[in-house]
């Protein structure tokens, strides 16, 4: 395993090809062979059956894992991650780079509005006096010149700079559309995963244990599982028929 983790993306999937084949073709000629018989030949049917199960999963995980590195939409941000674990790191690191996105144009934007708020109260306030007639012409002409530099210079530079700002806060959420393709993917090979494991679990269960409850989930999924006890529908359940099964 070391040696397949050591070569590249292509080496790993040629090298992994090979293995499930090999494997393939050592079963077909296990298969071929007449030696097994009776009880013997029953029981090797199981192991067969489990092994073929487990063999699915395997070559299903390696094909949708090789889906996620490798499909269209983001093969350009992902094509260097080999695993899972570095796929779950590189949706971290994504998240935490926008956020310092998000941080930073927050604390640049702030002292902006400060300004505009504390320029705009004190206008204000030489407006209310020239109102209240407590203000002589020439403060006035200052008041009103003091108010045209305002409106025609302070305000939308202010204002640029802040759009500016809120503009990076915005293109610091196109993370999301990368790591979400990557977390539903882990997800959905995660449930498969555990699915398919519960479905071996179940049909190759000794005779003493395969009551009726456990039996029934062999029927699959349904619309609405609200109130039934035979459906696997959450991981409470999950948790509570391997409890029962002695896991």
């Amino acid at each position: 395993m070391q040696q397949l983790r050591e070569g590249d993306g292509a080496d790993d999937s040629d090298e992994l090809q090979i293995l499930f084949d090999s494997v393939a073709a050592a079963q077909g000629a296990a298969a071929s062979t007449p030696e097994a018989a009776g009880s013997g030949e029953q029981r090797w049917q199981g192991q067969d059956r489990v092994f073929q199960r487990i063999g699915q999963m395997a070559r299903q995980l390696h094909d949708t894992l090789g889906e996620l590195g490798y499909h269209e939409l983001i093969e350009n941000a992902v094509t260097a991650i080999p695993d899972t674990k570095d796929r779950l790191n590189y949706v971290v690191n994504l998240t935490e780079q926008a956020a310092c996105r998000v941080l930073n144009a927050t604390d640049l934007a702030n002292p902006l509005q400060e300004e505009l708020e504390t320029a705009s109260a004190k206008l204000a306030t030489k407006w209310d006096a020239l109102f209240a007639n407590r203000m002589g012409v020439e403060e006035f002409r200052r008041l009103a010149e003091e108010t045209r530099s305002f409106l025609k210079q302070g305000l939308p530079q202010k204002t640029g700079a802040t759009k500016a700002q809120l503009l990076e806060i915005m293109m610091a959420q196109d993370f999301q559309d990368l790591t979400g393709q990557v977390i539903k993917k882990i997800i959905h090979v995660a449930q498969e995963l555990e699915s398919q494991l519960m479905g071996v679990l179940i049909e190759t269960l000794p005779g003493e244990r395969r009551t009726d409850s456990v039996m029934s989930l062999l029927n699959g999924p349904v619309i609405n599982a609200e109130g039934r006890g035979d459906v696997v529908a959450t991981q409470q359940q999950v948790d509570d028929l391997l409890g029962s099964l002695g896991f």
